[in-house]
């Protein structure tokens, strides 16, 4: 059977139009091809050529797809096209069209982090290249942190929320205790139970410490030296994917504190991979198959990216009938704002030790902080979808003229 039942609400949409497989994932390539601008460039493209041309879906069922894309974790415009590939062709034509979607900006990256891992660009103009857009990165990480906790900080409690775990993960706090803590506690805040607020947060504070001072931190080294393996960075990318909540830079915590964290590549590169993303046509966490090429070759990159894309598909593939039920869930919404919130301190932290990382690294403080000034007016003053890639085309300039 080529489509899936509808749901009630969509019983009267209008459908896809009939086509094979290969037409399906043909048509979500070129959609991949094309998908400059981050993800409200690609979620436009899609509705004007989907809904408003060829009329797969209604205005009005779209816009509400979309609200549970957004309160999902993962890129919402890859989420929206395994959606509406399931819609065409049911889970299989979801499936090519997720794997349409991003294929161009997998293998462009892939690409281009073979070339950045073969040639010596020490000393070179490359150099002078990448250390301005590392410059440029930390702007666009800034206003992404400003963006995302303008939509995600809307009360004193959530901004409490954000400053407590910003707080927690300074003091060394694993995210896996500091994100569901933050979601329960900010789900009884929000409704007046502040009693069991409190009582989430004290237990979440002594079983930090009772790990942080217990026996199990004592092998944190033997897990730093362990070699990066597939596995390890399938499991990396995994928990980016599942805890990407408002864009794709929440999940830059995650990876970094896999693969930084134990070695395996530096803040650097980390930078070096966000500013390449930024100029490829797929969603910006197409910057972790940087990181898993960077740290474990082909089979790295390759893990990293099914896992931090796999939560993208298997959500739509598994619950398509039942998605849309998450909106009108209060409860679920709640905790999720928790963990939105969470995932915004968590950012803002990572940002210091990634501008720290970028400010040791430049032979020339004062031109990369330059670099950074202007960078980030440009992104105030010009709100344009191709901004991000005019910042990264702008650091690389100024770079070559001022840090050579």
């Amino acid at each position: 059977m080529n489509r899936p039942p509808e749901t009630p609400a969509a019983a009267t949409d209008p459908l896809p139009p009939m086509m094979s497989y290969p037409a399906l994932f043909w048509r979500f390539l070129k959609f991949g091809a094309m998908a400059f601008g981050g993800p409200v460039a690609q979620i436009a493209m899609i509705r004007r050529e989907l809904v408003d041309e060829e009329k797969w879906i209604s205005s009005g069922h779209f816009n509400k797809l979309m609200a549970v894309m957004q309160v999902l974790p993962g890129p919402e415009a890859h989420e929206l096209c395994v959606h509406l590939g399931i819609r065409a062709k049911g889970r299989l034509g979801g499936v090519l069209a997720g794997l349409g979607f991003m294929l161009p900006g997998l293998l462009l990256m892939l690409a281009l982090a073979f070339a950045y891992t073969r040639f010596h660009i020490e000393g070179t103009v490359l150099e002078a290249l990448f250390l301005g857009v590392q410059a440029a990165v930390i702007a666009l990480i800034v206003r992404a942190v400003h963006r995302i906790g303008e939509h995600v900080l809307v009360d004193r409690w959530l901004w409490l929320t954000a400053i407590l775990a910003a707080a927690a993960s300074l003091a060394g706090v694993s995210f896996w205790i500091v994100l569901p803590a933050a979601g329960v506690a900010y789900a009884f805040a929000s409704t007046g139970r502040l009693w069991l607020a409190t009582g989430v947060m004290a237990l979440a504070a002594a079983l930090a410490a009772l790990l942080l001072l217990g026996p199990a931190n004592t092998d944190q080294a033997t897990i730093a030296a362990a070699a990066p393996t597939p596995l390890a960075l399938f499991w990396s990318g995994l928990k980016g994917g599942l805890l990407t909540f408002g864009g794709a830079y929440t999940a830059i915590p995650f990876i970094r504190n896999d693969t930084v964290g134990r070695g395996w590549m530096t803040d650097a590169q980390v930078l070096d991979g966000l500013g390449l993303s930024g100029i490829l046509p797929a969603p910006l966490v197409i910057f972790a198959t940087f990181v898993g090429f960077v740290s474990g070759g082909l089979w790295g990159a390759l893990a990293i990216t099914a896992g931090m894309f796999l939560p993208a598909f298997a959500f739509s593939l598994l619950f398509y009938e039942r998605l849309e039920a998450i909106v009108d869930n209060s409860r679920l919404q709640h905790f999720l704002a928790g963990v939105a919130a969470g995932v915004v301190g968590l950012i803002a932290v990572t940002l210091i030790s990634l501008a720290r990382s970028a400010a040791g690294a430049s032979n020339n403080l004062w031109a990369s902080l330059a670099i950074f000034a202007a960078s980030l007016m440009l992104l105030y003053r010009w709100k344009h979808r191709l901004a991000p890639l005019a910042v990264v085309g702008l650091g690389a300039a100024l770079g070559i003229i001022a840090l050579r």
